[in-house]
């Protein structure tokens, strides 16, 4: 099956990047979908990865319509996905970061219902979805693990809608600032300084509120000294503070 696997996809490897190894990868034991693979596992999730491909900022990795054929894990980089309105308006669903998959919302429909745009440049190991679906027979563990994964992004949608439907623009936006020091934390990185890759908009589009709204309480909160901004660099001052304002323990979604 494995070797099957193999020369179905091998014609279509883009040659200019070298083809990743997930025994190798620096991700294997964060959230990405090897985690608690062994041995010829590993070598099996490798034959199916199809190559290793570059995103810079500002590009798309897929667009809305798009056929579904592969997901896609990121080694590095962030990504937000964005839905189009009839009116053309944006709306940011998502801010994606290293460790992650993107493109599971078109499994259900065999289309992209959404837009992944880089956000800085990065890079993605392109996971054909057939080849995976098989390797999930075989490998109980792996199967299990994207379960995990899927369940992820429920519970990450279910955060938002609280988000939107009960809590205040302080509250938003400290529930906000929690998820992404949580999020950097898991990855090894400070969980109280860290860049911020979106726009003031962009933040605003996912919380539902407006670019206003979120300049002036990032401003209200660095006059209270819970935050210290300048450009996008951003530092946690008192992160319990923060929590507090959330109102919420745990606000990562992982």
């Amino acid at each position: 099956m494995q070797q099957k696997v193999h020369k179905l996809f091998a014609d279509i490897i883009d040659v200019r990047y070298p083809k990743p190894a997930c025994s190798a990868c620096d991700l294997r034991d964060l959230w990405c979908l090897p985690i608690g693979l062994k041995g010829l596992e590993f070598q099996q999730m490798d034959s199916i990865i199809n190559r290793r491909k570059r995103v810079k900022r500002g590009e798309y990795l897929y667009r809305s319509g798009d056929s579904f054929r592969s997901l896609y894990a990121m080694r590095t980089g962030f990504f937000k996905t964005v839905l189009n309105s009839e009116n053309g308006q944006e709306h940011v669903t998502g801010f994606h970061m290293t460790g992650e998959l993107l493109g599971l919302d078109a499994i259900c429909n065999d289309s992209h219902s959404c837009n992944a745009i880089a956000l800085e440049d990065s890079e993605i190991c392109e996971i054909p979805y057939s080849a995976l679906e098989s390797l999930c027979r075989e490998i109980p563990a792996l199967q299990h693990q994207f379960h995990k994964i899927m369940s992820r992004e429920i519970s990450r949608d279910h955060i938002l809608m609280v988000l939107l439907s009960n809590m205040h623009a302080d509250e938003r936006l400290a529930a906000f600032l929690v998820n992404l020091s949580q999020r950097f934390e898991a990855r090894g990185y400070s969980p109280v300084e860290f860049h911020l890759r979106m726009t003031r908009g962009e933040i605003g589009s996912y919380l539902g509120l407006k670019l206003e709204t979120v300049s002036r309480t990032l401003s209200k909160f660095q006059d209270e000294s819970l935050i210290t901004v300048q450009n996008k660099q951003l530092v946690l001052n008192d992160l319990a503070r923060l929590r507090q304002i959330a109102g919420r323990p745990n606000l990562s979604g992982n």
